[in-house]
């Protein structure tokens, strides 16, 4: 085990924190497809003081391209508004933890990891499942010391975690709130997520997946595919508000001229652009945004672990293997809080609230909460406070 604790400071707050990270060693991790591999390392990190008694745990789970670093810092994470001193998941009570996904890129082993003959993995490591990904997560809580969890939470393929987290350790999750996730990934995400993967396989830089140390990766693959997934993640409402039709760069006007509409301002525009670039390179700003987002990714992200991820999320469905989605509801053993955001694209409030009610037929002690958002999907990660607020009184209610 490798692991520091020390106390760090909020950026947007004056208290710190009790805060510690490492990277755990699991050793022969069998995946779902039947591979082994000799050992898989899971980086974590963790704020709050974990009690004598090892009780006090809260699992956080990431999204697509998330990492563990979800709390207070410099810079703070990418769920800091829930996470602190008096927040939703409160770290003078709770130790709250959180692990970068198997099969990712920041700290866990992924496809960019060395394999044992010194070379990165590529495509020879093993296709991941949601639930590999969570049977690694309950494996660090075990050699962290901890046998049984007050709270497992996150959104899109955080949710999804979530969802499995009670099945695949039954009796040792005491509460279970999945954010804005199916219990089975749906087939228009999986689209989707083709459309993204193939932007990023058609792209010669790729190289069959072999592209590190060749001095060229993916990046236009990965761009493109970024920006599929930002569209998804919005509304129209929204996009419409914060960008309508303007244009990168207003065209020249005469004093007096009314101005043209936008696309012949941009065909003004292309009369100073190659053929190509007026065809590639940004004319409206919601394509500068994008392409922003794209290269904003590109700095941080492995678009190997982006492919391997996103098959993953399409593995994901509770009822797998288990007799369907209500028969593997009848053996959760956990209290669940689903959340929906009625303006979701993708993972439709309607569905997630059949689904709670599914559970609650089961036998589930469910409660079904809709969060109204211009934001769409992404709104679990921009409207944090909104978030914590509607959650609040359902953990408060179990915690009594």
């Amino acid at each position: 085990m490798d692991a520091h604790t020390e106390r760090v400071q909020s950026v947007n707050h004056s208290v710190d924190v009790p805060y510690r990270h490492g990277v755990e060693r699991l050793e022969a991790f069998r995946f779902e497809s039947g591979e082994v591999l000799p050992y898989v390392e899971i980086a974590y990190e963790a704020w709050g003081t974990l009690s004598p008694t090892r009780d006090n745990v809260v699992v956080i789970c990431h999204a697509l391209t998330g990492d563990a670093h979800a709390g207070p810092g410099n810079p703070d994470g990418w769920w800091s508004g829930l996470i602190g001193p008096g927040k939703l998941l409160d770290t003078n009570t709770s130790f709250v933890l959180a692990s970068n996904v198997l099969g990712g890129c920041a700290g866990s082993t992924g496809p960019s990891s060395l394999a044992a003959d010194g070379q990165p993995y590529a495509l020879r490591f093993p296709l991941v499942t949601v639930r590999d990904i969570v049977r690694a997560q309950v494996r660090l809580t075990e050699q962290l010391g901890v046998e049984r969890v007050q709270l497992v939470i996150g959104g899109s393929l955080g949710g999804m975690q979530a969802w499995e987290w009670p099945l695949v350790a039954p009796g040792r999750v005491e509460h279970t709130v999945v954010v804005a996730a199916h219990a089975a990934f749906p087939p228009l995400a999986i689209g989707y997520n083709q459309a993204m993967r193939q932007a990023i396989v058609n792209d010669p830089d790729w190289q069959q997946g072999n592209y590190y140390g060749t001095g060229r990766v993916p990046s236009a693959g990965l761009n493109v595919a970024r920006a599929i997934g930002m569209l998804t993640y919005r509304t129209d409402e929204l996009y419409l508000a914060r960008f309508g039709r303007d244009g990168r760069a207003s065209a020249a006007v005469a004093p007096g001229e009314q101005p043209d509409p936008l696309w012949f301002e941009v065909g003004r525009e292309r009369a100073t652009l190659s053929p190509l670039a007026a065809f590639t390179e940004p004319q409206f700003a919601v394509e500068s945004y994008l392409q922003y987002q794209g290269e904003k990714l590109l700095r941080r992200f492995d678009a190997n672990s982006y492919l391997y991820l996103s098959r993953a999320m399409d593995s994901h469905d509770i009822g797998r293997g288990r007799g369907g989605v209500p028969q593997a509801l009848r053996h959760l053993e956990s209290q669940l809080t689903v959340v929906a955001i009625d303006s979701d694209y993708l993972y439709g409030a309607q569905t997630l609230k059949q689904t709670a009610e599914v559970a609650r037929h089961s036998g589930v002690d469910c409660e079904y909460l809709e969060l109204s958002s211009a934001y769409g999907h992404d709104a679990f990660l921009l409207e944090q406070s909104r978030v914590a607020a509607l959650i609040a009184g359902r953990l408060r209610g179990h915690r009594s």
